[in-house]
């Protein structure tokens, strides 16, 4: 029992991780309408972006994640500005072309800059484990799920208090009447798609501590907040986060009683399934975003 509830636990705050990712892809998607293949290849410059500050400035990764929110937030918007916005009356899948020519783009000028060797940062205090109840948890873990939270329920109060955040929200739910509305859809959609980015810029800087980067370390990570997006539903960012607690479970388990090789069978397999048979999620929403 003991080590179920280890795994568990396990689970949850593996699970805070892909909640980050996840907030951000469903951001992007149930306001901008458009999936975000470079999604990955945005946490990969991140994490670059997080070692080269901690590299040259000494700068802890945990400190550096303001610069790299900052940074991430305008190549978001740039995107959306310069590429998705002219794109936006075209077919969706000339828009898709775009974002995976990007994301191509992005891994290739990382190899060319980088190479393929593993960069990490040396930080011991992130990767020591805390007793908590006869448990053991790691504190880069903690930090991440406690982000998480509070990322979430951030972005809750925005979007439910604010003008802008409201702006956002009557845009997800039907561009044509928030335009009638005097609300400016273009710059709502540049600024989601900054927001959405920024998300990954807090990821990036969480991650680091924990995993080594390389220009191909994002197609790891997007796959998986691909499968949350789809189980939580594709407009909800509380499913998202839902959806990454259950697949992070999902991971700890089957990584531990089937094999750690299998483990991503076990969660696309999930993925398959609720394509058939619940293609808007487990808390999919018709329109909108929330």
């Amino acid at each position: 029992m003991d080590v179920f509830v280890q795994l568990i636990l396990n689970g949850i705050l593996l699970g805070s991780m892909y909640a980050i990712i996840s907030v951000g892809l469903t951001l992007i998607f149930g306001i901008v309408r458009v999936v975000n293949f470079a999604h990955g290849e945005f946490l990969m410059v991140g994490m670059y972006a997080v070692y080269l500050l901690a590299a040259n400035l000494g700068f802890h990764p945990y400190v550096s994640a303001v610069p790299i929110v900052i940074l991430l937030f305008a190549m978001g918007a740039l995107v959306q500005r310069f590429i998705i916005q002219p794109l936006l009356g075209a077919d969706e899948h000339i828009q898709i072309f775009a974002m995976v020519g990007l994301s191509t783009a992005l891994v290739n000028l990382a190899l060319l800059i980088f190479g393929a060797d593993l960069y990490s940062v040396n930080t011991p205090s992130v990767r020591q484990s805390i007793a908590f109840g006869g448990y053991t948890l790691l504190i880069g873990q903690l930090v991440m799920f406690f982000c998480a939270l509070a990322l979430v329920a951030g972005l809750h109060f925005f979007m439910q208090t604010t003008p802008l955040g409201r702006a956002i929200r009557a845009t997800a739910q039907n561009r044509n009447a928030a335009l009638l509305m005097g609300v400016r859809v273009n710059r709502i959609y540049i600024f989601s798609f900054g927001l959405g980015a920024a998300c990954v810029g807090l990821a990036s800087a969480l991650l680091m501590p924990l995993y080594p980067v390389t220009p191909t370390i994002g197609t790891y990570f997007v796959l998986t907040a691909f499968v949350v997006v789809v189980l939580g539903g594709m407009r909800s960012m509380y499913g998202a986060f839902a959806g990454a607690m259950i697949i992070g479970i999902v991971d700890s388990l089957s990584g531990y009683y089937i094999a750690p090789d299998l483990k991503e069978v076990v969660y696309f397999a999930i993925f398959i399934l609720i394509l058939i048979f619940k293609p808007t999620g487990l808390f999919g929403l018709g329109r909108g975003t929330e």
